[in-house]
């Protein structure tokens, strides 16, 4: 499987101009063979918690996602997006999605583990798991940005079967621990690979990180991104060669019955 990660700076509030680099990303990455893009957390508004809060209506949001649903499938890709969600403000919470080539949605996921006081004052967290699913030969799942950052959201899905888990995310403040030490632990204490794709640059008075990548099961990385806008185009490995390190399965020796009475 060949997939892309976008990597650019949104224009808070401008879903029309971060919309076209969403459509831009994923012709490009079409042309070069990728069946799915993944895109950052809440792009098409850009990541500003409490004016989307203020200034975002649910009218605006269903436009952005029809529009993101067009581009899947006028650019013959699966495409991975993160917007609100559909209710009114007060009730709605960050979510992912996945349309496949023909725009039609597979997959929705909101977002559990808020993180920081805006976020939290700004959007309702999500109680379902993540959702795991077939497709392009793999089984899919998503999570939002902090959620990848416990081990217990990243075990949920792993152990529902997941093996390609795309994270949409919006780190800023040069958080380096979170690219180059957890999401090499979760790949490999879970045995899958994480897609983590960031927005870059300065955007509603935070700098962006940068550094989308894409981890393998035995915490290498397969392909990444610098701190500029980019698109990443990655082949993963076929599952057969795609099973960590194979010095431990952590998800076959857990006493998770054990672990749960630990609670």
């Amino acid at each position: 499987m060949r997939i892309a990660l976008m990597q650019h700076t949104a224009r808070p509030l401008d879903p029309q101009h971060n919309l076209d680099l969403i459509d831009d990303a994923a012709a490009r990455a079409s042309e070069q063979g990728a069946q799915l893009l993944l895109t950052p957390e809440l792009f098409g508004f850009g990541y500003v918690p409490s004016q989307i809060r203020a200034q975002v209506s649910a009218e605006q949001v269903d436009a952005a996602r029809s529009r993101l649903r067009g581009i899947a499938r006028d650019r013959g890709i699966a495409l991975v997006w993160s917007l609100p969600g559909p209710e009114g403000p007060e009730q709605r919470g960050i979510t992912a999605e996945l349309a496949d080539e023909h725009g039609e949605v597979l997959a929705s996921y909101q977002k559990v583990q808020l993180y920081g006081p805006e976020e939290k004052a700004a959007f309702v967290p999500g109680e379902q798991p993540p959702p795991v699913l077939s497709w392009g030969g793999r089984q899919l799942s998503l999570l939002v940005c902090y959620d990848v950052e416990f081990p217990e959201m990243v075990r949920a899905a792993a152990a529902r079967g997941a093996q390609l888990v795309l994270v949409p995310t919006a780190l800023a403040g040069h958080e380096t621990s979170v690219p180059g030490i957890l999401l090499p632990a979760r790949a490999v204490e879970n045995g899958i690979t994480l897609a983590y794709a960031n927005h870059c640059g300065p955007e509603g008075g935070l700098v962006f990180d940068g550094g989308s990548v894409v981890v393998g099961p035995a915490g290498q990385p397969l392909g990444e991104l610098g701190v500029e806008p980019g698109l990443l185009v990655v082949d993963l490995p076929d599952l057969s060669q795609d099973a960590g390190s194979g010095s431990a399965d952590y998800l076959q020796d857990r006493r998770a019955e054990l672990h749960r009475n630990w609670l």
